[in-house]
């Protein structure tokens, strides 16, 4: 639970100096949120403050980019970091259109995928959801004063069963 903490505290971060960086006007911040959804006993989802989390909790972050200036803000990408082991869920982005990449440098359209060679020959698979490390969305226009909520699922996923680079 420990390095879960880190991550929320690394991807808030992120968030963060992406926000400053992407916004030379300094007149946009941002605010990375992260809640816990549980089911309650009627079956309706409700969030609950992720204090910390277990394999298999979903956690739901959302980004506020809030225009504090008195311009609007053009072609803002806001950026939402998935921290290490956890998942994307598929279909949770909000709003739609969000592009993700495995590493910060390319972004497309979801589902990602890649080229790989299986028997001799080039194939396109799918990339594992678990593979996503971050969302994008393009807003043309932040209006002074508005903000904008951007919001994606992650899954809490067991360090060693499959993660990335743990050979299981």
């Amino acid at each position: 639970m420990k390095k879960w903490l880190q991550a929320i505290a690394a991807a808030t971060v992120l968030a963060w100096a992406h926000a400053a960086a992407a916004q030379s006007s300094g007149a946009v911040q941002t605010h990375l949120e992260a809640r816990k959804v549980e089911r309650a006993a009627d079956g309706r989802e409700r969030l609950a403050p992720a204090e910390a989390a277990r394999p298999g909790d979903v956690i739901q972050y959302t980004a506020t980019y809030r225009n504090n200036g008195t311009r609007a803000v053009r072609d803002l990408e806001a950026t939402l970091p998935i921290p290490a082991n956890t998942e994307y869920v598929a279909g949770s982005a909000r709003p739609q259109g969000a592009k993700a990449s495995v590493d910060a440098a390319g972004f497309a359209a979801m589902p990602l995928t890649r080229r790989v060679v299986r028997d001799g020959k080039e194939v396109e698979e799918p990339v594992p959801l678990r593979e996503y490390r971050y969302l994008r969305w393009h807003a043309a226009e932040l209006g002074a004063g508005a903000s904008l909520e951007f919001t994606a699922r992650v899954k809490v996923v067991d360090e060693g069963a499959g993660a990335p680079g743990s050979g299981k």
